[in-house]
């Protein structure tokens, strides 16, 4: 079936920014920017590039195959490389060094890979930056749920404790 064949070949390049697709970074710090792919296939000469609120290029990178590095194209001078792609994982993701509010956005990583007939894929991460971080306060939600437990648990006592009793009535009233 031609039709299925041409779905296979549309569906084997994946790119991932992991579970979640929120980060969030403290003011002036450096942040991971995660972003793997998968490929059935295998790759030649593919291409990779990270773009900043759909537009901005900030990293674009080349991978000749699975036995070599990827090596750098261009790229905005606060942001490095970290991934990896000779080992297990297809690692392409990047470090944005001292973030600032202006950072804050969308991060684009799309991949091209040549030897898929061209096929491309990307996943978008989203980038919230904060002042400090607020540590939540789980306090309330754990005396609701305490409270909502003990209860539980004493409504289970109750039952059990009603049914030792209609147990014992009952066989009192065979024995009779």
């Amino acid at each position: 079936l031609p039709g299925l064949h041409i779905l296979a070949i549309v569906f084997t390049l994946e790119v991932s920014v992991g579970k979640t697709n929120t980060v969030m970074a403290l003011n002036n710090s450096d942040v991971l920017l995660p972003c793997t792919f998968t490929t059935c296939i295998g790759f030649q000469d593919l291409v990779f590039t990270w773009y900043f609120n759909s537009t901005e290029l900030i990293y674009h990178g080349k991978i000749k195959s699975k036995a070599s590095e990827p090596f750098l194209v261009g790229r905005n001078p606060r942001v490095e490389f970290v991934g990896s792609t000779t080992g297990k994982d297809n690692n392409i993701s990047i470090v944005l060094k001292n973030v600032e509010f202006s950072d804050a956005g969308k991060y684009t990583c799309h991949v091209k890979n040549p030897k898929e007939k061209n096929a491309q894929h990307n996943a978008t991460i989203f980038l919230t930056v904060v002042q400090k971080m607020v540590e939540t306060d789980n306090t309330v939600t754990l005396i609701i749920v305490g409270v909502v437990g003990g209860l539980i648990g004493l409504l289970i006592l109750f039952m059990l404790i009603k049914r030792v009793v209609l147990f014992i009535i009952k066989k009192t009233q065979d024995g009779k």
